[in-house]
């Protein structure tokens, strides 16, 4: 990749048949709607994809399906997050094979990382890998923040290109915004789409939200709104973001009520099963009626 990536790129989920039997019928339909809803690229293996709840080989695979299905209309970027760094540069090997254009890496996490300790994974996952990387900052999973000087010194190696927040910390991504501000070749995504177009507005080149899975046309506006500093439509738009997310995503007491949120309503529309890798299980049917009236309610 050449061009800093801006705009709209959904965290793909992984289709699913059972545990660790990839759905490749629904993952062509969900890739489809998605590029017909305008999205600027595509990011598998991630949070919202179950990454570490997959096999190996399951990875592999949907690496290998994606690409396939994609055949270059849009960039593709892989996850590779892994606490053992030489299985994160088999996956970046295999998705390099399969013509990815970025990978993206998640701190290593179980034993919380200090910054050196930090700095030294990456430097040698750089020297290892063939494709350039986003660092990605998820400190409720990882129980560790790139702080930004860190976040700044990896970005000095020219295959270090971007970087994804996920902490839903306005303070901090203002602070990297800030850091990173004479780096106009670094590419600065958001993933809380709650916090997208303001994140936009004040700079950043994108959200990597859960929601364009859904809606890709809806999360497509709101960038474009933002990036033309059209306020009344980032308005209208932005209050049927809150409306997804204090809906579909906020059922149940449960740290995955995001995930079976998104799976449940892509099912209710056609778009692929609601199937979910263990331990993790699918809404029971009463919640699935007020996922259900969520979106006739939402009118999109």
């Amino acid at each position: 990749m050449t061009q800093v990536l801006n705009g709209i790129i959904p965290p793909l989920v992984t289709p699913l048949l059972d545990n660790d039997t990839l759905d490749v019928e629904s993952l062509e339909r969900l890739i489809e709607h998605v590029i017909n809803g305008g999205v600027h690229g595509i990011f598998i293996l991630g949070t919202s994809g179950e990454s570490q709840s997959l096999s190996f080989s399951l990875r592999e695979e949907m690496i290998k399906q994606s690409s396939k299905i994609i055949n270059g209309r849009l960039p593709l970027l892989v996850g590779i997050s892994d606490t053992s760094l030489s299985d994160s540069a088999r996956l970046s090997y295999i998705a390099a094979d399969n013509g990815a254009d970025i990978v993206v890496s998640a701190a290593p996490y179980y034993y919380a990382a200090a910054q050196p300790e930090l700095i030294d994974f990456y430097e040698a996952l750089v020297f290892k890998i063939a494709l350039p990387l986003y660092l990605y900052n998820m400190p409720s999973h990882t129980k560790v923040t790139f702080a930004p000087s860190t976040l700044y010194k990896l970005s000095e190696n020219e295959k270090v290109i971007g970087f994804k927040d996920s902490s839903a910390n306005g303070t901090y991504l203002q602070t990297v915004l800030y850091t990173m501000r004479d780096r106009k070749d670094f590419s600065i995504f958001v993933g809380p789409e709650e916090m997208t177009a303001a994140a936009v507005l004040m700079g950043a080149n994108g959200g990597v939200n859960g929601g364009a899975n859904i809606f890709p046309k809806l999360f497509v506006d709101l960038y474009n709104a933002a990036k033309a500093e059209d306020l009344e439509t980032v308005r209208k738009l932005q209050l049927k973001v809150m409306q997804i997310s204090t809906t579909i995503y906020n059922l149940g007491q449960y740290s995955s009520s995001f995930l079976k949120g998104v799976k449940c309503a892509l099912s209710v529309l056609g778009i692929c099963k609601d199937t979910l890798a263990l331990p993790y299980s699918k809404f029971d049917a009463e919640s699935r009626i007020k996922i259900i009236d969520a979106i006739k309610e939402l009118d999109l």
